[in-house]
């Protein structure tokens, strides 16, 4: 393959502040190139730098064959659709993207009109800023077919593992404000990194152990050296004996001393930096019946399209639901209309106590002129500290308390809005893509934070795994209507198993306390977890 594109001592600085650093990079013709890293890691500004629209503070781009390039942004407010060649109507017909203004579409169909006007270019090097965000399946399946007939390089930057596996021929990871480049696909990279972690951690270890061992020699040596020096001011005919001998012993302790030094000089290794790790919780909501939402006959047009009519709905307390559908087919507008964000014919009741935290999937949503500090604000020392250390627990740095949210990734918008509903009890929670845009760690915490949350739950997703995680009911809209297959997902058949685990140790236990009484030792203890039982029981059946 030939070299396109060499990168050489590379820095970025923003506001002063170094973003990432390379060493080398290379970018060779044909490539699949993934750019991983956490939130706020520079993946976005290392593509602008590549399409030329962010300059480095220092090192060298070297183009050895100049080439056109095509940037597809991950978001965009605004986008002049009206106008397309005929290669780019081949492939909006290819996306299923309807003929309608950019503003009526849907996010996925958003996504795929920036996506069919990249391809249609046919640039040298393509860079596709989160291209799977918004997608069903069945698009990022084309998409990624697409990709491999593409005739030039792509790079991506990405969170999406399983489509990296699929797609990506090399990995960029930004890490520690270092990039390092990896020939191979996302799980070939993690497991290298892992391995090279893990004999990081064995090598420290060692390095550790025989620190401890000269350690204690060196103070073996010293305690002997301070015997000797005391015994050459106390023995009387002995002084000089015992003065040579305490030097010497003190020349033994340097020389040992500087051995370890240029032993560990040579062999340092540096202790392992703990991995980047998100952490939030939501508070927990106290019930306020068992119906929250009753749906009857609701029907939906849209710019004179129907969406879906029929519709006979409910949502009761506890309940943890994904509504599912193909891009466009009025899921978003049927969360909207549920916000009275949108109308619709039909009757929609609610209960009186019900509080609804909505999360939406735009970006722009925010008030990007604004601060954290404004954005939050909060009059109490207490309360800024409390928003402070969730900010804190998301991966934000001290200095973004007052950066404004205009100068936030994606990803650190969409964690912005997460805080409002952490930082607020609400009994139902709308989320409308809410893995969009967030690093790995953040989206593991999400899924482990809304598997313990004891509310009530309709998120809209396409990520497979993080909806088998947390749901257990399904709406599907199809045909025009929304169904409700009976699915259960294995959080579901979890809860069951260990239903029925409890179930027969509740009747084990029965059968012991009938044979004993409360004088013998272990009816106590017994008793205890029978009743811890029967209260983990009327929890899984509330």
């Amino acid at each position: 393959m030939k070299e396109i594109l060499k990168i050489q001592n590379l820095r970025c600085t923003i506001e002063e502040i170094t973003l990432f650093e390379a060493a080398g990079l290379q970018v060779k013709s044909n490539e699949i190139i993934g750019i991983i890293g956490k939130n706020g890691a520079g993946k976005s500004t290392l593509l602008k730098m590549i399409a030329g629209e962010i300059k480095p503070a220092s090192g060298i781009v070297d183009w050895k064959q100049r080439m056109d390039v095509e940037f597809v942004l991950q978001e965009l407010a605004e986008f002049a659709n009206q106008q397309v060649n005929p290669n780019e109507q081949e492939l909006l017909a290819k996306l299923s993207v309807p003929l309608k203004d950019y503003e009526s579409l849907s996010g996925g169909e958003k996504l795929k009109a920036r996506l069919a006007r990249g391809f249609a270019q046919n640039a040298g090097i393509l860079l596709l800023d989160e291209p799977t965000n918004h997608l069903d399946e069945a698009s990022v399946q084309l998409l990624i077919s697409l990709m491999h007939n593409y005739k030039g390089v792509i790079i991506i930057a990405t969170h999406d593992r399983y489509f990296l596996d699929q797609a990506a021929t090399k990995i960029w990871s930004i890490e520690d404000k270092n990039i390092l480049e990896f020939e191979g696909n996302y799980s070939a990279y993690i497991t290298y990194r892992n391995e090279k972690r893990q004999a990081q951690q064995h090598a420290y270890n060692v390095q550790q152990k025989q620190i401890k061992q000269v350690e204690a020699q060196l103070k073996k040596l010293s305690s002997w050296s301070e015997k000797a020096h005391n015994q050459s001011t106390q023995k009387e005919g002995f002084k000089e004996y015992y003065r040579v001998k305490a030097k010497r012993t003190d020349a033994q302790v340097k020389s040992k001393q500087k051995r370890l030094e240029k032993e560990l000089e040579k062999s340092k290794v540096e202790r392992l930096k703990p991995e980047y790790t998100v952490q939030f919780t939501l508070p927990q909501n106290q019930r306020r019946g068992k119906r929250l939402i009753e749906i009857k006959d609701l029907r939906k047009v849209f710019n004179k399209e129907l969406l879906f009519e029929g519709v006979n709905l409910t949502i009761q307390s506890g309940e943890k639901i994904v509504l599912a559908g193909p891009n466009g087919s009025g899921k978003t507008t049927l969360l909207k209309i549920l916000m009275e964000r949108e109308t619709a014919e039909g009757y929609i009741w609610k209960s009186p106590a019900v509080k609804i935290g909505y999360l939406t999937q735009e970006v722009f949503d925010l008030p990007l002129e604004q601060t954290p500090e404004q954005f939050f604000y909060k009059e109490s020392f207490d309360e800024r500290g409390k928003v402070q250390n969730v900010m804190k627990h998301l991966g934000f740095n001290a200095g973004q308390w007052t950066e404004t949210i205009a100068n936030m990734s994606m990803g650190e918008r969409v964690k912005c809005k997460l805080m409002q509903l952490i930082l607020e009890e609400k009994d139902l929670l709308l989320l409308d893509e809410p893995t969009n845009h967030l690093d790995l760690p953040s989206r593991e915490q999400l899924e482990q934070t809304l598997v313990e949350y004891n509310g009530t739950v309709l998120v809209v997703s396409h990520d497979r795994y993080f909806i088998e995680k947390i749901t257990n009911k399904k709406w599907m809209i199809e045909d025009k209507k929304i169904r409700t297959p009976i699915v259960e997902s294995k959080r579901a058949e979890e809860l069951e198993t260990h239903r029925l685990q409890l179930e027969n140790e509740k009747q084990e236990i029965l059968g012991k306390l009938s044979s004993l009484t409360k004088k013998d030792e272990t009816y106590n203890r017994l008793d205890q977890r029978f009743n811890e039982i029967i209260k983990e029981l009327l929890k899984i059946n509330s």
